[in-house]
């Protein structure tokens, strides 16, 4: 056996058939396209959806009709006349004492839960809509995802009452966590008021400051006071508690005080 020798296996192998290479090649003329024709022409490929002329598949389906809402909540829906019925008939009160009635109380209980048992509801993955088709006597406590406004109103007019089960939208803080907060508020606020206080009594001096025991100032201090201030201030007060007539005598005695010098005073002294 030699490397010249080797040979692929028998049929393994066909040659490529060439066309259009004469009449003796057996496929030349027209090259085993037929005679004349769409597809004997060049280009004349004809697309997979091509239906003869008529109108195609895709052409004749509507595109773009309707509008699917993907926010849409499928409910499970049970009308009031529905649940009264059941009523009527015991199976829904055995259902809700299976679940726990609550005792002493002349409602019975009206849940998902008890409504599938009964067979009003076949899923527990749907949220549970109650409407108001129908008539209601019983009085009823009724827990679902949503009511419509006449199912509410024959409800509690049949001395019922509704409960909604609500989803919380947001994440919201744990119990006690914004107490803390709030009780602080109220020590910063007195704080910072205490403060207000002492810097309005440092910034006033001419105020006279009362005892802590709460006892009145002793007269002598009043003086000090009184000395304390500024002359202009003194004078502004005398004048606006005295009125015009005591500023006239002040006047008088001051230029009487000025007229009289040392000199007349040891005559006069003499005199006598």
């Amino acid at each position: 056996m030699k490397l010249h020798d080797l040979r692929p296996a028998e049929g393994s192998r066909t040659e490529r058939t060439r066309v259009g290479r004469g009449i003796a090649a057996g496929k030349g003329k027209t090259a085993g396209r037929g005679t004349k024709g769409q597809k004997a022409r060049a280009g004349g490929s004809i697309p997979a959806w091509f239906e003869g002329g008529q109108t195609p598949l895709h052409v004749r389906i509507p595109k773009l009709r309707g509008f699917r809402n993907r926010g849409k909540v499928v409910f499970e829906i049970v009308n009031v006349g529905d649940i009264d019925a059941a009523v009527q008939r015991g199976a829904l009160e055995a259902g809700a004492d299976a679940k726990g009635k609550s005792k002493g109380s002349g409602q019975i209980t009206v849940n998902q839960d008890i409504l599938r048992a009964v067979g009003l509801v076949r899923s527990l993955d749907k949220p549970l809509k109650i409407l108001g088709a129908g008539e209601l006597g019983a009085p009823l406590f009724v827990v679902a995802d949503a009511f419509t406004g006449s199912a509410r109103t024959k409800i509690e007019a049949a001395g019922g009452t509704v409960s909604v089960l609500e989803v919380p939208k947001r994440p919201t803080k744990a119990i006690g966590v914004g107490d803390e907060s709030a009780a602080a508020a109220p020590k910063e606020t007195a704080s910072t008021a205490a403060a207000d206080d002492g810097a309005t009594a440092s910034a006033a001096p001419d105020a006279v400051q009362t005892p802590a025991d709460g006892g009145q100032t002793p007269a002598e201090e009043a003086p000090e006071v009184e000395g304390a201030r500024p002359a202009r201030q003194r004078r502004a007060r005398a004048t606006e508690s005295d009125g015009p007539a005591a500023s006239d005598t002040s006047t008088t005695e001051s230029e009487a005080e000025a007229a009289t010098t040392p000199d007349d005073a040891a005559t006069s002294g003499d005199d006598a």
